[in-house]
């Protein structure tokens, strides 16, 4: 029912997020996909106090989760506290599609087959110094999954180029053109089989797949947002909207 007023925003929007000059993957489509954040309401989510993320406040609370200007806004909601929000709704096979603008400081992440514990597979959103977007990690996860093709350096507009499987699609000179600070920026990721194949894109630019080696986590899961935990937060925000999600069956 939400369709075509995402189909809007994305016509709208597209210009902007989308730019010629960069390898847009020509295959990605947004038909059949199903908003599961419609920007007016928490529904359908929950927030979970069970990762070490929150053992600040000894489990008791998992961050601060509001409904902000139609984006879900994550924050410590105390010094070194965080958490993740998830779906109520378990996906097996999926792709899931993020518009997000954090600001530059707060580690966060997307969290693909989410149990309560926070134990997933990670589509990265590290967005501070030395940290990488659109990497795969193994959050709680045996067998050490850590990929990433580049690093921020000091600034948001500087990243370096590192050696990974895909190698990264982005020169470093062209990343402040390509990725808006400021701005709503897409975050794309897919999951299928399991052991699973996943693939990761930002702005509709391809960064990473990755097949695991064995099946190390169940077949389902929630998609989950997260705020780590660690350092002081509190005043810093990550913020996510127009979440949609297509299901492979």
């Amino acid at each position: 029912m939400f369709r075509l007023s995402v189909a809007g925003l994305l016509v709208l929007s597209g210009a902007a997020l989308f730019a010629a000059d960069f390898p847009v993957d020509k295959s990605l489509t947004d038909a059949d996909f199903e908003t599961i954040f419609d920007g007016k309401s928490l529904k359908g989510w929950h927030v979970s106090t069970q990762t070490g993320h929150s053992g600040t406040s000894m489990h008791t609370s998992g961050g601060k989760w509001v409904l902000e200007e139609g984006a879900i806004v994550g924050s410590q909601d105390i010094p070194g506290n965080g958490g993740i929000i998830l779906t109520d709704r378990q996906f097996g096979d999926f792709e899931v599609i993020v518009e997000m603008k954090n600001d530059y400081g707060p580690d966060s992440g997307l969290f693909l087959r989410s149990n309560e514990r926070g134990q997933a597979y990670q589509y990265m959103v590290d967005y501070h110094n030395n940290g990488n977007l659109a990497g795969i990690y193994g959050e709680g996860l045996s067998g050490g999954i850590h990929l990433r093709n580049f690093d921020f350096l000091d600034d948001v507009t500087k990243i370096q180029i590192k050696q990974a499987p895909v190698a990264c699609p982005i020169k470093p000179e062209d990343w402040a053109s390509f990725w808006k600070h400021g701005q709503w920026n897409e975050l794309r990721a897919r999951i299928q089989s399991n052991p699973p194949k996943i693939t990761t894109w930002i702005n509709r630019v391809k960064f990473m797949e990755f097949t695991d080696s064995e099946k190390r986590h169940p077949d389902a899961g929630s998609i989950a947002l997260q705020v780590h935990g660690g350092g002081d937060y509190t005043q810093q925000f990550v913020r996510y909207r127009n979440v949609r999600v297509k299901e492979w069956k």
